[in-house]
């Protein structure tokens, strides 16, 4: 069955007819390869670079600091295996969060079959790091710490500010995969102590297969694809200029439109949280209550498997995520669930709802009815 409303908007957004109009021209008549000497593939190029700048400018960064990727696993693969590998005369410490995305797990568990030692520093029942327990972690021969900006699963917003800066202090470069947060919250690479950011298109109304990765000015991190000179000889490949254009573009629109998206979102995630924990029995919410991603809402329900309740959502026309990862017809729980300590009986029905800028409040009343109907066709079952 079709969605009739989508509630997944971590996973991907629909991409704005403004991004499809501003990519056609580099789809079709400009299509240049920005490599080349002549006059299209000069258009391209500048189409990039104008691109490269409105990108810098929307997150008061540099536009030398910002490099063209494939996406979010590939600029935090870039960076963890990149930075470890140059720096491990120094040292073969990393340090990340036990509820990273798994470009970054995997990443890790890859250093780790090459020697290095990896903390995963836990998180407290709301899934957020505690400083100190960075602090404590970092050692002499630590050379990375990578913590998210905000989890893809249970919304959570991390004190960034706070776990960069106690990096920064110790000598240690941070990292922060904000593929979740970039177009949602406010975020002034001018102001922020990190040292790399990881971000990806499709997560703000942008097209799929294109990312970028901020590399602060100062920082000399080593190519990871190895090839052509493009990137200004940091990451080979004929560049996506087309899906530039449109990233760009993309996070134009929703930085200035994040004053009016933004606070909406929020009082929709506060009034689906409230209708749900409270018409709902045995239900608990995932994620710090209000230091959370705008339209990121998480749920465990008691006596329900995720699964299921997902395939009902969806013979409802509803189209929503689990806070759980189907293997071969069984439920595994989340890694992120797991870390957050959610009672067993709780874990397997994790669901997550995840709204957009047009998501409007009948949209989330028709979700929350389905969601009870759903709930107690699997209770009783």
């Amino acid at each position: 069955m079709s969605c009739k409303i989508y509630m997944d908007h971590a996973a991907t957004t629909d991409m704005l007819p403004q991004v499809r109009k501003a990519m056609d021209p580099y789809l079709m008549d400009e299509y240049g390869n920005a490599s080349t000497a002549y006059g299209m593939g000069q258009r391209a190029q500048k189409a990039m670079e104008d691109a490269r700048e409105k990108i810098a400018y929307r997150l008061d960064a540099h536009p030398e600091e910002i490099f063209f990727t494939s996406g979010g696993s590939e600029s935090d693969n870039w960076v963890v295996k990149n930075v470890a590998g140059a720096k491990k005369e120094q040292g073969k410490h990393i340090i990340t969060s036990q509820i990273e995305h798994h470009a970054i797990l995997r990443s890790c568990e890859y250093l780790e079959s090459l020697g290095y030692d990896v903390t995963y520093l836990p998180v407290d029942d709301y899934g957020v790091v505690d400083p100190k327990e960075l602090k404590d972690a970092i050692r002499a021969d630590t050379t990375l710490v990578s913590i998210m900006t905000g989890n893809n699963e249970i919304g959570t917003i991390e004190p960034i500010t706070e776990l960069g800066s106690i990096a920064k202090n110790k000598g240690v470069d941070f990292h922060t995969d904000a593929v979740q947060a970039v177009g949602q919250i406010p975020l002034s690479l001018a102001q922020l102590p990190v040292d790399y950011l990881s971000a990806s298109a499709h997560k703000f109304h942008g097209p799929k297969g294109v990312g970028f990765l901020y590399v602060r000015k100062d920082e000399n991190l080593p190519s990871f694809i190895h090839g052509g000179s493009q990137e200004r000889g940091k990451r080979a490949g004929t560049e996506n200029v087309a899906g530039i254009v449109g990233m760009a573009e993309a996070l134009d629109i929703a930085v200035q439109e994040m004053r009016y998206t933004r606070p909406r979102l929020i009082r929709l995630r506060n009034y689906f949280v409230e209708r749900v924990l409270h018409e709902i029995a045995d239900t608990r919410l995932n994620g710090h209550r209000y230091q959370r991603l705008p339209g990121n809402v998480n749920f465990s329900i008691r006596g329900v498997d995720a699964t299921a309740l997902l395939v009902l959502m969806e013979e409802e026309g509803i189209c929503a995520s689990a806070g759980s990862a189907c293997n071969t017809g069984q439920t595994k729980i989340s890694h992120v669930i797991e870390a957050i300590h959610v009672p067993e009986d709780y874990a397997a029905g994790s669901i997550r709802f995840t709204m957009g800028r047009a998501s409007s409040r009948q949209e989330v009343d028709q979700t929350i009815e389905a969601l009870k109907k759903c709930v107690e066709i699997l209770r009783k079952a």
